[in-house]
């Protein structure tokens, strides 16, 4: 079993050609995961395998590669299913991220459920693809939005969110990991009170199925949302999960090829799920290389991973934490390998133009959050975060660049 075997990250490192680069001279320090994970050889083969020796439109063909094609990218559903414990692989709908998921769901089930009067609830916490879909859909049914607050470490205020919920609240839409501060929200409970009142639960997973066990079956959640590119897979593909029941209600997202049964021009008839939601032709080299994304985590083992990042994340914590001056936003146990600081006196984008001259990639700002930073009272903080390829050493480079930094700042 992959969990009881040692951690070897020079081993895990040799996996991913980009690490062997070199940034303005230096070798590269890949701090900016939470934005986008770097891709292992095997997935950039699968996407070059697909377009050298089988590349053909699928579900439609009857020729041998159209067959081998459709073949692989239902394949890539089955082990999707398999990877946050759906029921059916019907429940798992291809999209091209978390994005066009969260929008899949609020212009699908929003337009058919809600109405005047109706109540969404999201957190303080929330990325703006996960606030602006529902303004939207709230605006055009003349819904209303409610915010659960926050503490100053980006703690949730559960008892404000049971003063929230009420016989208006139709649907929770909640980040599962902050993807600002890494902090881990308590999805079990909000999916439980909610259900209690009768209110669906979306969660948006973009930040959490990389690092935390997922079963979306004992979770109990109506929705859930994530991306490909967070997972080591390709860019431009995710998964919307949906209960069966819900989506069988659910009108078409888009119209087009493949979500149709049959087409007159007096009537269209729709298509079974789960292709009633994949109008057109898909992206379908990048949904075939998210398996094999799948298959790189599942052979290193979540948990082992995990457990190398919260190593990471502990020694980072603690070296930060000793630079003067420096504040760590969302100090809390609960968390992934993300840690967000402020440093008194210098601005975030300053930090990072000198850090990325020493080779070092974070991401800075308000990192797609703005709401959460008007709360925190900041214009934005410098995030690294960690992935199991990173280092212990890269971190000790990260630190002395930091002081480096310092020094030219102030």
């Amino acid at each position: 079993m992959t969990d009881h075997i040692p951690f070897d990250v020079e081993q895990l490192r040799e996996l991913f050609p980009i690490l062997k680069r070199k940034v303005k001279g230096k070798d590269l320090v890949y701090f900016d995961n939470a934005a986008t994970s770097q891709k292992p050889q095997s997935v950039v083969d699968a996407i070059s395998n697909y377009y050298s020796t089988y590349n053909a439109n699928i579900h439609r063909g009857l020729h041998t590669l159209a067959d081998e094609a459709t073949a692989a990218y239902e394949e890539s559903r089955v082990a999707v299913k398999q990877f946050v414990g759906a029921s059916s692989h019907e429940e798992i709908i291809f999209t091209k991220g978390t994005t066009e998921g969260i929008n899949l769901v609020a212009s699908s089930w929003g337009r058919a459920n809600l109405n005047p009067g109706d109540e969404i609830i999201i957190s303080t916490l929330e990325h703006h693809s996960n606030i602006v879909p529902w303004q939207m859909i709230a605006e055009e049914r003349g819904a209303s939005i409610k915010v659960i607050p926050i503490d100053d470490n980006g703690i949730l205020d559960m008892d404000a969110f049971k003063k929230l919920l009420n016989a208006k609240t139709k649907i929770v839409s909640i980040i599962h990991v902050s993807n600002a501060l890494g902090v881990i929200n308590p999805v079990e409970e909000i999916i439980s009170l909610a259900h209690l009142n009768g209110t669906l639960v979306m969660l948006d997973g973009a930040q959490s199925v990389v690092h935390l066990d997922i079963d979306v079956q004992k979770l109990d959640c109506d929705f859930m949302v994530f991306s490909g590119h967070k997972i080591y897979g390709p860019t431009g593909v995710g998964v919307m999960y949906g209960k069966k029941a819900l989506l069988e209600a659910m009108p078409p997202y888009q119209g087009g090829g493949e979500m149709i049964k049959e087409v007159t021009f007096e009537k269209t008839t729709y298509n079974e799920l789960p292709f009633k939601f994949e109008a057109g032709t898909p992206n379908i080299a990048d949904v075939i290389a998210l398996k094999t994304a799948i298959d790189f985590i599942n052979k290193q083992g979540k948990n082992r991973m995990r457990e190398y990042e919260e190593t990471l994340l502990v020694y980072a914590t603690d070296k930060l934490k000793s630079i003067e001056g420096l504040k760590i936003i969302g100090d809390v146990p609960n968390k992934v390998s993300v840690v967000s600081f402020i440093i008194d006196g210098v601005h975030p984008q300053d930090l990072a133009i000198l850090l990325d001259n020493q080779g070092i990639a974070v991401r800075t700002g308000h990192h797609c959050a703005q709401p959460l930073m008007k709360r925190l009272g900041i214009v934005g903080t410098t995030r690294a975060s960690f992935a199991p390829y990173n280092t212990i050493a890269e971190i000790d480079i990260l630190v002395s660049a930091l002081h480096k930094a310092l020094k030219m700042l102030k």
